[in-house]
This record gives C-alpha cells, sequence and structure tokens, in this order.
C-alpha cells in the first residue's frame, strides 16, 4: 500500500521544500524585530516520514550561521526530561533546566523533531514552552526559534494526537516531495548522479511506505562504488530489496538494462572533449528503442540547468560554445528548446546572457518575446 492511499491529517498549505524555507526565514525576520520579551510564533512542518524536513531545517541552520538544537520529544520517558529536575534555591523549589537546553543567546532554532511521536504527556507538557519560551523555572534565551516536525495523523504513523489548544501555538505547514526540488539539493549534497537521473525520471516512486528520499539517498550511497551497474546488477538488486519497494527496485533495474543509467551529466555536457560523440551516444540512449524517450531528454536538460543556474561554475568560452551546441541539437525538440534556453537567460546569471549573442538562440528567444 502507498502512502496516497491513506488520507492524511496535516495542516497549512502544502508546498515543497522552497516554500517551507521561504517560511522559516521569514519567521527569522521577524524575530529580528521583536523587542523585550517577545517570542517568534513556532512552527511545525508536517509531512511523510523520510521527506527531507530535518535535514531541511540543519541546512537552513548552518546557511543562515545559526546555532540548532536538536531534540527527540519521543525519547522523554518522563517528564523531568523535559522540564528538568528539582533543585531547593533558599526557600523555594525551582527546577534546573535539562541539558538540550540553549544557554546561550542566538540566533538559533530549537528543532522538535518528530514531535507528534511523543506521548500525550509530554505534548500537553510543551505547551507553555510553545506559548512563552519558558517551562516552570527556565527560559529559553532570547533570539532562537521553535521549529516542529509531524508526521501526519490519520494513516498508519504511530503518532498522538494533537488537540486545539496545542495546535493554535504553532503556525503550519506541510512539506511535500517535488522531484525538481530535491534534484537541486541532491546537486549541492553530491548525490550519486545516477540517482538523481532515476528520482527525475521515475518520480512517481518516491512516495512508498519504503521508498523515501532518505531511503533512496542511502541506496544511491551504496552504489558508489560501482562504475558499471550493468555489471553489478546481482548486487544492486540486493541492496535496492534492502531499503525500497519492491516496485523501486524493479524500476530502478530496468532503469539500468536500458543503459539510462549512463545519461550524461552536466559537466560531460560542458567539458567533453569530443562534443558530437557525446551527443550521439545522447541520441543513442533516447532513441536507441525505436521510442523517443523524451522524459530522458528531460532528465538531462533539467540537471543541466540546475547545474547552471543555482551553484553557477566558471564558464569559459569553451563552455558556452558547448551548451549553445547543446542546445541547438537537432533532435531536441522546439519546445524543449525553448524552455531550456529561457530558463538559462533569465536566471539572473550574467555569464548566461550572452547566449542571445549566438544568432540562432538570439532569433529563438526574442521571437518567443
Amino acid at each position: 500500500m502507498s502512502s496516497s492511499d491513506f488520507q492524511w491529517l496535516t495542516y497549512g498549505a502544502k508546498v515543497h521544500a522552497h516554500t517551507v524555507t521561504q517560511l522559516l526565514r521569514h519567521a527569522f525576520e521577524v524575530m529580528n524585530t521583536l523587542s523585550g520579551e517577545e517570542r517568534p510564533t513556532p512552527i511545525c512542518i508536517w509531512g511523510l516520514h523520510g521527506i527531507g524536513k530535518t535535514e531541511l531545517v540543519r541546512g537552513l541552520a548552518k546557511e543562515l550561521n545559526a546555532q540548532m538544537v536538536y531534540v527527540a520529544p519521543a525519547q522523554f520517558e518522563e517528564m523531568g526530561d523535559l522540564v528538568g529536575m528539582p533543585r531547593i534555591e533558599g526557600n523555594s523549589t525551582r527546577f534546573a533546566p535539562p541539558s538540550w537546553v540553549p544557554r546561550t543567546e542566538g540566533p538559533g532554532i530549537l528543532l522538535l523533531d518528530d514531535v507528534n511521536r511523543a506521548d500525550d504527556r509530554i505534548l500537553r507538557g510543551i505547551m507553555q514552552l510553545l506559548q512563552y519560551y519558558e517551562l516552570v523555572s527556565w527560559q529559553l534565551p532570547k533570539k532562537w526559534l521553535i521549529v516542529l516536525t509531524a508526521n501526519p495523523d490519520g494513516g498508519d504513523y504511530s503518532v498522538t494526537p494533537m488537540d486545539d489548544a496545542l495546535l493554535n501555538r504553532m503556525l503550519h505547514v506541510t512539506m511535500q516531495f517535488d522531484a525538481t526540488e530535491w534534484a537541486k539539493w541532491a546537486e549541492k549534497a553530491g548525490v550519486d548522479d545516477r540517482g538523481i537521473n532515476f528520482v527525475l525520471a521515475y518520480p512517481e516512486l518516491v512516495n512508498g511506505k519504503r521508498t523515501t528520499p532518505r531511503s533512496l539517498v542511502q541506496f544511491f550511497d551504496q552504489l558508489r562504488p560501482f562504475d558499471n551497474l550493468s555489471e553489478a546488477l546481482p548486487m544492486v538488486k540486493l541492496l535496492g530489496e534492502a531499503s525500497l519497494d519492491p516496485e523501486t527496485v524493479q524500476a530502478f533495474i530496468q532503469f539500468v538494462h536500458l543503459r539510462l543509467d549512463i545519461l550524461p551529466s552536466p559537466e560531460e555536457i560542458l567539458d567533453s572533449p569530443d562534443f558530437d560523440q557525446l551527443a550521439a551516444r545522447l541520441q543513442r540512449i533516447i532513441t536507441g528503442e525505436g521510442v523517443q524517450r523524451l522524459d530522458m531528454l528531460s532528465v538531462v536538460i533539467t540537471r543541466l540547468i540546475h547545474f547552471l543556474t543555482h551553484q553557477p561554475p566558471e564558464m569559459q568560452e569553451q563552455r558556452l560554445a558547448q551548451l549553445a551546441h547543446f542546445i541547438l541539437l537537432d533532435y531536441i525538440p522546439n519546445d524543449l528548446r525553448l524552455s531550456m534556453a529561457q530558463a538559462l537567460t533569465s536566471s539572473g546569471q550574467p555569464a548566461l546572457l550572452k547566449l542571445y549573442a549566438i544568432p540562432e538562440i538570439g532569433q529563438l528567444l526574442l521571437k518567443k518575446m
């Protein structure tokens, strides 16, 4: 049974990772405008397991040069794990903050991960923390944002329902998987090229019980030692069955059988010493079975656009010339050719504006303006 078979209960707008990041950035900006004892409203990110919620928060904290404290409330067995232990100070009893509580002023993110996997006592216990950024006798330092992640209710997850009083203390957003957004992250993270190609080619498979973005990355990491996947198919199949749903494994084996794992990378397209040979190889892959695989051509184009626009490399004249040759390949349909040229020239990268100076590309772009 796939994830889509359940009527998931989540909250907030259903958006992709980029929009979730925008919301968190906005919360940071709001936090920096607060004064006195004001605190930002916590944000809860809902989403299926393995979709990358935790890694998104970690990545943003690193990008913002912010501190980060990770806590899994499901691991709290006693209320003392949450509120701390009592101690006598003079004539009163105060609670010492637990070791996970931040001690220094932010900016920082306190991540309460998989919060609704904690039991009901713990959920009721964090209500004061979410409302006032304090618990019993201690308070979070200033300039800290509380972020929570949660799995959907209404399916087969072992989660504790949250009541309205708890839900109303947070802003909510639901993160959904998007192959293009994932591929941008994967390029930066150094995920195996063949894995990125596979996910872009078969995004509908990334919604199973075992096949998730996380389990796919684990699988792709195991493939690194194999230069030729065709020669290692028994082990590839064994590794796939150890981490993925059966239909995903079957699709990946077919992906290798069709030699789609050898789609050229962006670096190959831009730096190949024999571009004509590379172009002929790509054409054989796309038309080799007598059926034009425009989906595979789209994978190659998507990866090339990401490579050139999101972490732009050095763009020497040789690379620009090979890029132009690629855009003008005669077996690329005009609609794909135009969308690629438009995406590159509208990216804001000055080097890519030089494409306008290439007559065939300039005419194509100006004709559609």
